[in-house]
């Protein structure tokens, strides 16, 4: 079901394109910006990892530079079935995570240094869990796209009402098409975030072994994004839908103009998981970390428990 309404959601916000491009030109404005459409596509499809990684000045770390962080990142996705992703560090302090490419051979996972510095092994484990569920669903291709068209679709509308349109006599019509042709890719683009967040949170439970380290390391980082602003996602909100949790100021609301599910609902989701799957913790802290593993993997993905944090 969640795939049809992402096909969906994506069709409508290219649709946006060609009723934009209609008002701007008739049927011909229309062929020209579903044109624009599909090349916009067809760029993010093939630059997708490149554009979120510049846009949030992520550095490349490898076996030498950050063992225990790589090294957690391939056993993880070995249990996946997942090609090891490039991995990225982040300098900046607020806790968050996203995962990009444009296919699981070109994948890559990114984490900040204040993931890194708040988050325990079992947490970090959980958040590299749920972006290569990400990986593997294909969602970061989707998400990238929505969020280039959502652009794209915004720089068409200022072009209409620079350059005029059909109805150019219509200071009205004008006005209303810059405003809310953009608003509306924008929840266009947050529906097929929301819609995607729930399957990776279970998904990337079901790849690290126990779905509290992932809700403990949830709460853990909306605590952290309310502390801490991130100037590179502020400055580039259309990239807000990759993170784990939305990293812009005043978007921890579940409603229509959030990119996320509220946390506490995920939250719920995965301890109702951890229930069903007859693993318990303390959630009296609210940081879980004394959860207990899953009787099967009492080791953990990367093996045997370390008391040092996973990035060295």
């Amino acid at each position: 079901m969640n795939v049809v309404k992402t096909a969906l959601l994506l069709a409508a916000l290219t649709a946006l394109f060609g009723v934009v491009g209609y008002w701007i030109g008739g049927s011909g404005g229309m062929l020209i910006a579903l044109g624009l459409a599909a090349a916009t596509n067809l760029y993010a499809y093939w630059n997708s990892d490149r554009l979120a990684l510049r846009a949030h000045r992520a550095r490349e770390v490898d076996a030498a530079s950050a063992p225990e962080l790589v090294g957690m990142v391939h056993d993880l996705a070995v249990r996946a079935g997942l090609p090891p992703p490039r991995v990225y560090l982040i300098d900046n302090p607020q806790p968050n995570a996203f995962a990009t490419g444009r296919n699981p051979q070109n994948a890559a996972v990114a984490a900040t240094t204040g993931l890194l510095r708040t988050l325990s092994t079992e947490e970090v484990a959980g958040v590299m869990a749920h972006e290569l569920a990400h990986v593997k669903n294909r969602d970061t291709l989707i998400m990238t796209v929505s969020a280039t068209l959502a652009g794209a679709l915004a720089t068409l509308a200022q072009f209409g009402f620079l350059f005029g349109g059909r109805e150019r006599q219509n200071p009205i019509a004008l006005v209303a098409m810059i405003i809310l042709a953009p608003i509306g890719a924008m929840i266009v683009q947050m529906a097929i975030s929301r819609t995607r967040e729930y399957d990776a949170d279970r998904m990337g439970a079901e790849i690290c072994g126990n779905p509290l380290w992932l809700a403990s390391a949830l709460r853990k980082i909306a605590g952290g994004v309310a502390r801490a602003v991130n100037p590179d996602a502020e400055n580039h909100p259309a990239s807000a839908p990759l993170f784990i949790v939305n990293p812009l100021k005043g978007g921890a609301i579940d409603g229509l103009f959030s990119t996320h599910p509220a946390t506490e609902n995920r939250v719920a989701a995965l301890v109702a998981m951890a229930r069903e799957s007859g693993i318990g913790g303390d959630m009296g802290d609210g940081g879980l970390g004394a959860a207990s593993p899953p009787p099967e993997r009492a080791s953990g993905p990367w093996g045997a428990r370390r008391s040092r944090r996973p990035w060295g």
